[in-house]
């Protein structure tokens, strides 16, 4: 049911009033930017804050953050003595700039709620002198927000007056003005993707989470509160928003000076396209494989779906964030082509799609083949969709987290195993014979690796084990037939 549908089918005799967080919620990103400039734009503001771009990234990346609302509490000492109605023209000046941003979904949800007789009110921490043109352009009833006092002269003073209208200072806002409009709360519905605003949602009837900040994604799956979204939807199945938002601030702690426990080289990352599809296969040697991959896509600054083995999802808590970080489940065996089916979808929408197309890790003997054996996964998929197929080396991995063991050796300090990630340039691939490219891709991906890779060697016993499950009590040496590569 869409989020208008929800609104419609769940409205009661005592309609309520409909409440609406600005960033990030009713617009795509930000309004902090859009307003900086116009008031810089009309002499308003002489310089940026110190981190003001850094902490408007921020925001658009990952949403609201203490810093940026201790900012924003700050802004009203920055305008003492500044003419209201100079900053009341800035802010016309942009409004129909913001109307742009508006997400395409919330004017059949503001349809829906006009139908049902409720008042739409937008509820904001941003000034309302700023935000009153906006609300007046796109047709709101009226606007709750942080207010500033003015003096006689019409300047401001330097003080707020009534709450900062963030957090529970937003919850009193709201309270403050259903009391005036005679509007019962539990039968009003709010909107906003801040774990900020939980006093907010939790105070109404029907709370909504939209587009929401990684922890406000956690605080919807424990409270059971509806995420919606209100860009515009697309033919295929698309990755939450929610689980972007958690990749990026993942990625954001992926740095190899935060695994103090391995050395890494990367390179080759000019090698992931900036932007649009791309199929990156990596090599499989170790359980710490997908973070290896994660160092470089991390590099590069794009988000990517991968492809997992179930078993991976079924781990409590770690299967849980694999699926809320967009990881597409694979049951190796079933002969369903549903996991192919989106990780196509997801190429088509632009992403990256990681895969490992050994399928899991090689056991015993197979383990030290130079010759790397690949499914026909990767190569279906670079057939179905057209994408890049960029080739990933991983070497050294097993040293930090070997097959034998239950977690990786994060105590090894003094002396952390060396790890290598090479990006190669995309493999041209024919499209004709699934087992042709992908021996093509696999013999890529060889190319990439240390050079003792493609040396074969006869492996001691200690070697065997470390490639073998926690527990193993067959003979090492008879695990040569359990090999990835057979479709």
């Amino acid at each position: 049911m869409s989020p208008a549908g929800a609104a419609k089918a769940t409205a009661l005799p005592n309609v309520g009033a409909a409440f609406f967080d600005l960033d990030r919620t009713l617009l795509a990103g930000a309004s902090g930017e859009v307003f900086s400039s116009a008031m810089k734009a009309a002499g308003l503001v002489g310089r940026s804050l110190p981190g003001e771009k850094l902490l408007f990234n921020l925001f658009n990346s990952i949403g609201e953050t203490l810093p940026s609302m201790a900012l924003a509490r700050q802004a009203v000492t920055m305008v003492r003595g500044k003419s209201r109605e100079a900053v009341q023209q800035a802010a016309e000046t942009v409004a129909g700039q913001l109307v742009a941003m508006v997400q395409p979904l919330a004017a059949p949800l503001f349809d829906e709620h006009r139908e049902s007789g409720r008042p739409i009110v937008l509820a904001t921490t941003t000034p309302y002198d700023l935000v009153k043109p906006f609300a007046d352009l796109l047709g709101l009833d009226d606007v709750v927000a942080t207010r500033y006092g003015v003096n006689a002269d019409g300047t401001y003073d330097g003080t707020l007056t009534g709450p900062f209208v963030w957090s529970a200072g937003k919850l009193a806002a709201v309270r403050e003005w259903a009391e005036r409009h005679d509007v019962d709360l539990a039968h009003s519905f709010a909107y906003s993707d801040s774990v900020y605003d939980t006093p907010l949602l939790a105070a109404v009837g029907h709370p909504f989470v939209v587009n929401p900040d990684p922890r406000m994604a956690v605080m919807a799956r424990a409270r059971r509160w509806p995420v919606i979204r209100l860009s515009a939807p697309s033919t295929g199945s698309r990755l939450p928003v929610s689980g972007r938002d958690l990749q990026k601030l993942a990625l954001a702690f992926t740095r190899p000076q935060l695994i103090p426990y391995a050395r890494f080289d990367i390179s080759g990352v000019e090698n992931i396209p900036e932007s649009g599809p791309a199929i990156l296969c990596g090599n499989h040697r170790s359980y710490f494989d997908p973070l290896a991959m994660a160092m470089a896509i991390a590099k590069s600054g794009r988000t990517v779906r991968f492809l997992g083995k179930k078993e991976v999802f079924d781990i409590p808590l770690v299967g849980q964030l694999a699926k809320a970080m967009g990881g597409i489940r694979v049951e190796r065996g079933s002969g369903s082509d549903e996991p192919l089916t989106a990780a196509a979808e997801a190429l088509e929408q632009g992403d990256i799609v990681a895969i490992m197309p050994e399928g899991t890790i090689p056991r015993g003997i197979a383990f030290f083949d130079p010759v790397l054996k690949g499914r026909w996964g990767a190569a279906r998929l670079a057939a179905m969709t057209k994408a890049p197929v960029i080739p990933v080396g991983l070497w050294g991995t097993e040293k930090v987290w070997p097959r034998n063991s239950r977690l990786p050796n994060v105590l090894n300090l003094t002396d952390p195993p060396h790890v290598t990630i090479n990006v190669g340039p995309p493999v041209e691939l024919k499209y004709r014979s699934a087992d042709a490219d992908t021996k093509k891709l696999m013999k890529a991906i060889s190319a990439l690796l240390a050079p003792e890779a493609r040396v074969k060697r006869v492996p001691t016993d200690e070697e065997l084990l470390a490639t073998l499950p926690p527990g193993y009590t067959g003979d090492p040496r008879a695990e040569y037939q359990r090999r990835p590569g057979t479709d």
